[in-house]
């Protein structure tokens, strides 16, 4: 049975096939219309996107197809995903689509199978991969969740993230799609639990603080992938959520410093002052550098060289910075972990400034690409 589906944006599509197996919390016609709307690219003249509902892909082939017109992703040969112009072509591929079998006459049309070795480069999460396009039935959506989740994961990440977050982003991920809560309800619980951390590294209550920022930090990994994984990303989401990361470091730092003193481990005023303004400078002037680099050379400064990658690992951002942290409670003197995370900060300025000078030098000798690329 086919089913034509209208997008509120993006190129007329066709979805062939029924199939009542649920992904993410919707069915698989919903996803694919929620895909074809968030992609927003222009369709060429008579070109339609044609979608077999057995199968479930990662919305990266939308976008590698939108710049291939006449392009058709298969899955042992069977399409999965077409990007055609032309009454003909779409009666090809719809006939091999509700066939289950590959297309008897590929003449004038690109066939790419999903299951080829290689990949392509997601500028967007700084990483090379391999989308996902597999059968969609009750057997497979656990597996399948489980390729759209990491599809949405960053590669080049804080060690936290990368190697910690995981498993526990993904299972509050499933949960908060199949109870229908959005990444904006989830970034607003974060947001409050931002707040609350705050509060306790100020009064120094270092360990209830840890606690609560360790949620927090867990759930700014789970609004994100849930908005990816069941395409709700939206303009005030996405400002939200980057205004919250961006501006509440300093302030927990600030607040942890100042919580030495309740503690009873106090700074003396120009060593606070100092560790203050290293972290402050520090952390702004990081974030300029990333800035420029991606102004200047198209891209970030942490997928340039496989040494910028794993640097990033470990930079005094957030996530590394709270392990110093940690550690420096652990020993009952949080004064020696914010003293320590300032040094880091200071440090970790030094490699960008000599990365982007190294950057700056080699572009002389021709264009900049990306180790992942």
């Amino acid at each position: 049975m086919q089913h034509a589906n209208h997008p509120d944006r993006g190129a007329p599509t066709l979805c062939v096939g029924n199939n009542p197996t649920p992904i993410w919390g919707m069915s698989n016609a919903e996803r694919v219309r929620r895909i074809v709307a968030a992609q927003q690219f222009d369709a060429a003249v008579d070109a339609t996107i044609v979608a077999n509902l057995d199968y479930a892909f990662d919305p990266a082939w939308l976008a590698y197809l939108a710049k291939r017109p006449g392009t058709v992703l298969t899955r042992a040969g069977v399409p999965v995903l077409g990007y055609v112009a032309g009454e003909a072509a779409r009666e090809r591929i719809m006939a091999a689509m509700r066939a289950g079998t590959p297309i008897g006459d590929a003449t004038g049309l690109v066939m790419i199978a999903a299951e080829a070795e290689g990949g392509i480069f997601n500028e967007q999460l700084r990483k090379r991969e391999k989308p996902f396009a597999d059968r969609l039935e009750p057997a497979t959506v656990r597996h399948i969740e489980e390729e759209s989740y990491r599809g949405a994961y960053k590669g080049v990440t804080d060690l936290l993230t990368k190697y910690l977050w995981p498993r526990w982003a993904l299972a509050l991920t499933r949960l908060a799609a199949r109870w229908g809560i959005s990444p904006n309800q989830i970034t607003a619980l974060g947001t409050i639990l931002c707040i609350v951390a705050t509060i306790a590294f100020w009064h120094g209550w270092f360990w209830t603080g840890l606690a609560t920022g360790l949620f927090f930090m867990v759930l700014d990994t789970v609004d994100g992938k849930l908005a990816r994984c069941t395409i709700t990303s939206s303009a005030l989401g996405n400002a939200w959520d980057h205004g919250i990361d961006l501006v509440h470091p300093p302030i927990w730092w600030w607040a942890w410093a100042a919580g030495c003193a309740v503690y009873g481990s106090p700074l003396a005023d120009d060593l606070f002052w100092a560790v203050m303004a290293a972290m402050l400078v520090g952390y702004v002037a990081q974030r300029l550098i990333e800035g420029a680099f991606i102004v200047r050379f198209g891209m970030h400064i942490h997928v340039w060289q496989r040494f910028d990658s794993d640097f990033r690992l470990v930079t005094a951002r957030r996530n590394p910075n709270m392990v110093i942290l940690f550690a420096g409670l652990l020993i009952g003197r949080p004064d020696w972990g914010i003293v320590a995370v300032a040094i880091w900060t200071i440090l970790s300025l030094v490699v960008h400034l000599v990365r982007l000078g190294q950057a700056m030098l080699a572009r002389r000798r021709g264009p900049l690409t990306s180790w992942l690329a």
